[in-house]
């Protein structure tokens, strides 16, 4: 039972070494020899645990879910839709060109284009943001508080499309967090008819 906790630990901490590697290199960029320096190991040290393709795919599998979870914890803690969108907004926008979950999502994201297993993950994480923002819009609705101007699966979908292009422009530093929060609201307020900044 210790090994297998030992190895656990290594586990996690050899994850921590590869989003440091593909964070400082980019992911087309990260050998093995970088996580190897990383993690303070040899690279045959690494590839006990999987080989590069593998160790990125684990990477990116876990970033998914801590991304998702997080924000699917803080839209639930509010009973009001209104105050779930907005919670929801906030928690889904990059806090600036340094935030390093959302940069690591997007290191991974080119890589969907020509490979079958990075496009699946890829969908998991985009489907689990459009439930999130599905569930707030049906919730608002039901509530009386949104008029919602097309159907909440289409409207889930445009808020998620909308956070992917504006996060590029926050992680390259070309607009601020604050700057995209507000178009997002503006987007919120055509969408639902309520005002979220108000």
């Amino acid at each position: 039972m210790a090994r297998k906790k030992d190895q656990g630990a290594r586990r996690a901490e050899l994850g921590e070494a590869v989003q440091r590697a593909v964070l400082a290199r980019g992911l087309e960029g990260v050998r093995l020899r970088d996580i190897a320096e990383q993690a303070g190991v040899t690279p045959a040290a690494v590839l006990y645990y999987g080989d590069l393709d593998a160790l990125i795919y684990e990477t990116y599998q876990r970033a998914i879910e801590r991304f998702s979870q997080e924000r699917e914890r803080v839209a639930e803690q509010f009973p009001d839709a209104r105050d779930r969108l907005r919670a929801c907004i906030d928690h889904g926008v990059a806090s600036g060109p340094d935030d390093e979950l959302v940069r690591l999502l997007f290191e991974c994201w080119p890589r969907s284009l020509r490979d079958a297993k990075a496009a699946a993950l890829d969908s998991s994480l985009t489907e689990r943001q459009i439930a999130v923002y599905y569930g707030i819009l049906v919730i608002g609705q039901s509530q009386g508080h949104f008029t919602l101007t097309d159907p909440p699966r289409l409207l889930a979908a445009n808020f998620v499309a909308m956070e992917d292009g504006y996060q590029m422009e926050v992680l390259a530093g070309r607009r601020s967090r604050a700057e995209v929060i507000a178009s997002l609201h503006s987007y919120a307020r055509a969408a639902t008819g309520h005002d979220l900044s108000g």
